[in-house]
């Protein structure tokens, strides 16, 4: 049925041509000019959107563009595991040896070694010094009497005899026994005071006495001269000079001096000196950690000598050491004056 609405409207549009063809004939009408064109119909309805093309080929790389501003940094990303070992580089060379630092602290206290054989028996002790004499204490109770004798048997009676002619005096007959003890009498009446003494000389005691230490300052002294030991732990009467390391002798007499040494990072050897002579030594060999050292000795001692310490052996020798836990200590005190 669509075909041939198509067929019928196709000859309607042919008549009406003919008809108009035919028409110019009969009025034999010459054309005109052709007259001005009408305004624009109105648009149509829009049509139907036509169906996707196919996709073009690629088109050429465009030209790289300015580079843009930096953007702000993201987050920091996760931990990333850990990579192989690389290889071994290459070893270096020896670096200088750098400049010697100082003493370390004492280290750990090693394992215990063995049990060493038995040392001789070391001499006898100085003598402490003799105490003050005690005060006379309180007479002691009387003893109880003793218990008398039993007396003999009566011998028997003789007979009277002529009186004889007296005798010459006899001895002096053994003492008889002690009486009781009486009362106490009543006391007597106060005696007139005597007459003021002459005053008596002063008692003196003589003192001198003084500690001394080694600091950071003075630790590891020079050699073959006086050891200042600049720490003052007692010196109050002044005759330990801290400037020149010597102890000078202010009143004559005995005097005890002892010094207590720690040991570290050297070998030492010290000598007590008198008066420029050397009175005794003393050695420890340094092994790896801290030793002690000690020694001391009683000197006759006249007004105006010197006594000190120094080292003796040369730098090798001369490990006395000190920091705020470790000491090194020289002392000396009067035991009694000259007589």
């Amino acid at each position: 049925m669509v075909w041939v609405k198509r067929v019928s409207l196709l000859l309607l549009l042919l008549a009406v041509r003919c008809v108009a063809l035919e028409e110019p004939k009969k009025n034999e009408c010459v054309g005109g000019h052709p007259g001005i064109p009408g305004d624009p119909g109105h648009n149509g309805m829009p049509g139907r959107d036509g169906r996707d093309g196919f996709r073009g080929d690629k088109g050429d790389r465009g030209e790289i563009g300015i580079t843009g501003p930096t953007g702000q940094s993201g987050p920091k990303g996760d931990k990333g595991e850990l990579g192989t070992a690389g290889l071994a580089g290459i070893k270096g060379r020896r670096g200088e040896n750098g400049e010697k630092g100082p003493p370390g602290k004492m280290g750990p206290q090693g394992v215990s070694g063995p049990i060493g054989l038995k040392g001789q028996k070391g001499e006898l002790g100085l003598p402490g010094i003799q105490g003050p004499k005690g005060d006379l204490g309180p007479l002691g109770p009387e003893g109880q009497k003793g218990e008398i004798g039993l007396q003999g048997d009566r011998g028997i009676q003789g007979p009277l005899g002529t009186p004889g002619r007296p005798g010459p005096k006899g001895n002096l007959g053994p003492p008889g026994f002690k009486g009781n003890i009486g009362y106490r009498g009543e006391r007597g009446n106060l005696g007139e005071t005597g007459e003021k003494g002459e005053k008596g000389d002063t008692f003196f005691i003589p003192k001198s006495a003084f500690s001394v230490g080694l600091t950071e300052y003075t630790k590891l002294p020079p050699a073959n001269a006086p050891i200042r030991f600049d720490k003052v732990i007692y010196n109050r009467q002044d005759h330990y000079d801290p400037q020149t390391g010597r102890f000078t002798c202010v009143v004559a007499g005995a005097y005890y001096f002892t010094y207590h040494i720690t040991v570290f990072s050297r070998n030492v050897k010290v000598a007590l000196v008198r008066n420029g002579v050397k009175v005794i030594h003393t050695m420890d060999n340094y092994q790896s950690s801290e030793d002690q050292a000690a020694g001391g000795t009683v000197l006759h001692l006249e007004k105006g000598d010197k006594v000190w310490l120094q080292v003796a052996g040369g730098e090798l020798f001369n490990g006395l050491f000190a920091d705020e836990d470790d000491d090194t200590t020289f002392s000396g005190f009067l035991l009694f004056g000259a007589e």
